[in-house]
């Protein structure tokens, strides 16, 4: 596919949250235009550069956690920028805890962010990631199928446990809820691939 239309399908599916992605090996195209209810949107945080935490984490001091660098301020600002000129729906936007994620999802600027703890981040403790996983299966399972957007900023593993899809930074996986933990996986977006 041209550069040029992965960009501005990127533009009307983050922005405008209408244009459906078929799921394919690497990028998605757009199949139609559709009614963005129930669409959900879960999001890997912008580039934060490293893997992991230091060893001194602390979820409320972001001095002690991987931050977004500028490239992440700016992939979050665009993610943004396009959702304020289209025409979008509200969207509800939930958060990891960690800071990284935060500073995206507030960085987005689409409306108030509220934390959402099973988002966080268990790369360091795996041992947590079924009940954490089952846990987050039952919020998805209570969106509704005819409800508005919701936006959920969060890590590559979460989102890994969750569809099998390893995002890159500031990648989305695209899904619709349907009253169960297991909402319908509808593409990939990226907006690296729309600068």
């Amino acid at each position: 596919m041209p550069k040029l239309v992965r960009r501005r399908s990127l533009a009307v599916a983050i922005a405008a949250i209408l244009i459906v992605f078929s799921v394919s090996a690497s990028r998605a195209a757009p199949s139609a235009a559709v009614d963005p209810k129930g669409l959900i949107v879960l999001m890997r945080h912008a580039e934060a550069p490293g893997v992991g935490d230091p060893p001194n984490f602390r979820l409320r001091d972001c001095a002690t956690q991987r931050n977004l660098d500028a490239n992440g301020r700016e992939q979050a600002r665009r993610a943004g920028d396009l959702l304020r000129t289209m025409n979008s729906p509200p969207a509800a936007v939930y958060s990891s805890q960690w800071c990284r994620c935060l500073e995206t999802a507030q960085l987005l600027e689409i409306g108030p962010v509220q934390e959402l703890p099973v988002l966080n981040s268990f790369f360091d403790r795996r041992e947590e990631q079924e009940a954490q996983i089952a846990s987050l299966r039952r919020f998805l399972a209570g969106l509704p199928a005819d409800g508005a957007p919701v936006v959920l900023v969060t890590h590559q593993v979460v989102v890994t446990a969750l569809t099998s899809v390893f995002p890159a930074s500031g990648e989305a996986v695209l899904l619709r809820a349907n009253g169960t933990g297991d909402p319908a996986i509808e593409g990939r977006i990226t907006v690296e691939d729309h600068k």
